[in-house]
């Protein structure tokens, strides 16, 4: 039987718990940042209304302003995160035990044993969720639901804000495939230039790599990506105790230089 799994991303996180004491600036262009008197400070989170001037997290302010020069700046209070994080996963909690969060604002939970309790329809759980966190809270998330991790994530970052995307066994090619390989769980810059440089642009293209060829250009991350791409992935959603530390595929990772060839597609 197929597992049923939800990830959940808050929206635009520490800009939206800032604005919870800052209503009347909710349709104005907010970012939360570090200390603007420094040059190179940087953008830490952004609004949707600085999204759409095309302001960036990690960006520095200076290039911000330059964008969007009526960009207002609220500084961050890491406690107030943390304190909103908790609450949320409390609520994901009240749904299944396992819930195993990723960063402060991400979570994955498996609902596979509890969602009859809730009705049985995962995208009526999820589209409740993003109600409950909306109504109680004041956030709004974005969630996933698919048969594995790696798509149900795939599914919140599709559509935002405040959205549910269901990657089904039936519709999951058409959605997963044409995306930019970027997109895939741990495919950094690094990988994501190196794979590029093979013709490689899309989760297809990638899906469509002959296993043996990834593993030889990329070691056993290969493997896991060939998988990934191809709807494998068998990682369980583990209870918070027993989650391991965010591990980062990208500019630390060291691939062979050698392999001048293009990957050969099955």
């Amino acid at each position: 039987m197929d597992r049923t799994i939800l990830h959940c991303d808050c929206n635009c996180f520490y800009a939206s718990c800032e604005l919870l004491s800052h209503p009347d600036l909710r349709q104005l262009p907010v970012a939360v940042c570090g200390d603007p008197t420094e040059r190179h400070g940087i953008i830490l989170a952004k609004n949707e209304p600085a999204k759409r001037c095309g302001v960036k997290t990690a960006e520095t302010i200076w290039k911000a302003k330059q964008k969007c020069p009526g960009l207002i700046l609220l500084p961050p209070h890491h406690r107030l995160y943390a304190e909103y994080s908790k609450k949320i996963n409390a609520v994901y909690g009240e749904y299944t035990d396992l819930v195993e969060p990723f960063g402060i604002d991400e979570s994955w939970l498996d609902i596979t044993g509890s969602m009859h309790l809730f009705g049985g329809d995962p995208k009526a759980i999820a589209d409740a969720l993003r109600r409950r966190l909306r109504q109680e809270l004041g956030l709004t998330i974005s969630v996933g639901v698919s048969f594995n991790k790696v798509f149900a994530k795939l599914g919140s970052d599709y559509k935002k804000p405040d959205a549910t995307t269901v990657i089904s066994r039936e519709n999951w090619q058409d959605i997963v495939w044409p995306l930019p390989v970027g997109d895939l769980l741990y495919v950094g810059g690094a990988a994501q230039k190196l794979l590029g440089q093979y013709g490689v642009k899309t989760i297809g293209q990638l899906a469509a790599c002959k296993k043996e060829t990834l593993e030889t250009l990329m070691g056993k991350m290969g493997t896991q990506l060939y998988e990934y791409a191809n709807g494998l992935d068998s990682a369980p959603v583990r209870a918070r105790l027993d989650a391991e530390p965010v591990k980062s595929v990208g500019n630390g990772t060291t691939f062979p230089q050698n392999l001048t060839t293009r990957i050969q597609v099955r």
